[in-house]
């Protein structure tokens, strides 16, 4: 018996959406939201609090892990809890080298070990570098056993990682990743971490940009500043400001300049931001402060473009600007150890001036 060709076609067909029909079933449910999976603080009772941060941050159809906290066990942990698949993930970002912001990529590699990884690029890194090999001086005089290579160096120079299989790729500078994505790459001039380099994701939505950032060593107004120059109207600054230690009257500066001279939006602040910063920042916010413990999904804008240009506020003034890059060059950033200085010299002079009249 010969089948009709219509016949085969309508087989074809059903065979086909029978297979097609359970991987569509199968794919992540399409979501925009930041997930916090590693902090030190929050109330979901199914996660473990560590000091350390990461991040899951999903928008324009990204799926994207930002650093992997402090130890891989409770990292792993973390993420079961929370259901996350780390196999569809388009792309994982360590802003910084500090443990507590990648120990947990060994987990990660452990279920995808080819997912592209974006790092800052340093000399001598933990994630891999090279140089070229004129860096060093050389004596054509001493033998080839006494000279580098033999006398014949390769023209580049390349130092291992410490995830030597790592699908890294290394950043230097401010760069676009994807349409409306982009790493912002700066470098801390803060005693104690100078020279750090630091990477932060800028999403730039309908509702202006969504700020993702690690522990913001460079500091929190460079980084915002840097994130303006993409889009002015800064919607959202979520993740680690760097103000665990801070003085109040720093914690005062810093939260003046997100609100005021910047006009941020919204905050979800956590990991290193501190204890007394969560209070300011919760005055000053208020309903505009979102909390970000442990567990917490924070909602986000659905649409990114490199060209979005929609719903921004005004740009910056200039003289917001100038004064702010003034004051961040130096060392006492918002002038508070030059104003004890200040201080003390105008106590110490009316003393002197008390003690002169007697005589």
């Amino acid at each position: 018996m010969k089948l009709r060709p219509t016949f085969l076609i309508a087989a074809g067909l059903s065979i086909l959406i029978s297979i097609a029909g359970p991987a569509r079933a199968a794919a992540p449910e399409s979501r925009s939201q930041i997930t916090i999976l590693y902090d030190a603080f929050g109330n979901d009772p199914s996660m473990s609090k560590d000091w350390g941060f990461s991040a899951l941050v999903e928008i324009a159809g990204k799926r994207i892990l930002f650093d992997t906290g402090n130890n891989a066990d409770i990292f792993a942990a973390n993420v079961k809890a929370k259901g996350v698949d780390l196999k569809t993930l388009d792309f994982v970002v360590l802003s910084h080298r500090h443990s507590d912001h990648m120990a947990g990529l060994n987990y990660v590699l452990s279920v995808n070990p080819t997912v592209k990884i974006y790092a800052p690029k340093e000399g001598f890194g933990i994630y891999g570098s090279s140089l070229p090999s004129s860096f060093y001086r050389k004596d054509e005089s001493l033998p080839p056993e006494m000279r580098y290579y033999g006398g014949a160096p390769p023209q580049v120079m390349k130092f291992g990682a410490a995830w030597q299989e790592a699908n890294f790729e290394l950043i230097d500078k401010t760069t676009e990743i994807a349409p409306g994505m982009t790493l912002i790459a700066l470098v801390s001039d803060t005693p104690g971490t100078k020279e750090l380099k630091e990477l932060s994701l800028a999403i730039n939505t309908a509702e202006g940009v969504v700020l993702v950032v690690g522990c913001s060593h460079p500091g929190i107004e460079r980084i915002v500043e840097a994130a303006a120059a993409i889009n002015p109207k800064i919607h959202l600054i979520a993740g680690g400001f760097h103000l665990v230690a801070a003085s109040d009257e720093i914690i005062a500066k810093a939260v003046a300049a997100l609100k005021d001279t910047f006009k941020v939006e919204n905050v979800a602040p956590g990991h290193c931001t501190g204890e007394p910063t969560f209070a300011a920042l919760k005055k000053a916010f208020g309903d505009r402060y979102l909390y970000a413990g442990l567990g917490t999904a924070l909602p986000l804008g659905t649409d990114t473009g490199s060209d979005m240009r929609r719903g921004e506020g005004p740009a910056l003034q200039q003289d917001d600007l100038t004064t702010y890059r003034r004051l961040a060059r130096r060392e006492d950033p918002f002038g508070i150890l030059q104003a004890r200085r200040l201080r003390t010299k105008a106590s110490t002079y009316k003393s002197f001036a008390v003690v002169k009249m007697q005589f």
